[in-house]
């Protein structure tokens, strides 16, 4: 199982440079609800139904992962290492996804090699 960051996800949407590492692992991944928000955010910045988006994400083998309280403090945990990084809030959500079950975390955010969370992180390109 690897949890996706909202840039993983999009990547293999629009068929970006690492789409092909993405699709090799998606049947068997998780996606935050709050990376869920962003890549929906995406499709509607270019105008398509949120609604739509959303049934179509889920119709995928994605696991759609609420975001619990216990990734919300893990999140907050990793705020003092991320934020001179530049990570945001939903970057911290999939780390703290991946986290919390112990699995590997896919980005296109090469930054995220700095990252010390105790798991893997896989940078896509």
């Amino acid at each position: 199982m690897i949890a996706l960051d909202a840039s993983a996800l999009l990547a293999y949407l629009f068929r970006e440079t690492g789409h092909e590492q993405v699709a090799s692992f998606l049947g068997d991944s998780c996606l935050s609800t709050v990376n869920l928000s962003e890549v929906i955010g995406r499709f509607v910045r270019d105008g398509h139904d949120a609604h739509l988006v959303l049934k179509q994400i889920l119709a995928t083998s994605i696991e759609i992962v609420p975001f619990s309280p216990e990734q919300a403090a893990l999140a907050a945990s990793l705020q003092p290492q991320t934020r001179p990084l530049g990570l945001s809030l939903a970057d911290r959500a999939c780390l703290s996804l991946a986290m919390q079950r112990n699995i590997a975390a896919a980005t296109a955010d090469r930054v995220w090699q700095g990252v010390q969370a105790g798991i893997q992180v896989i940078v896509i390109r």
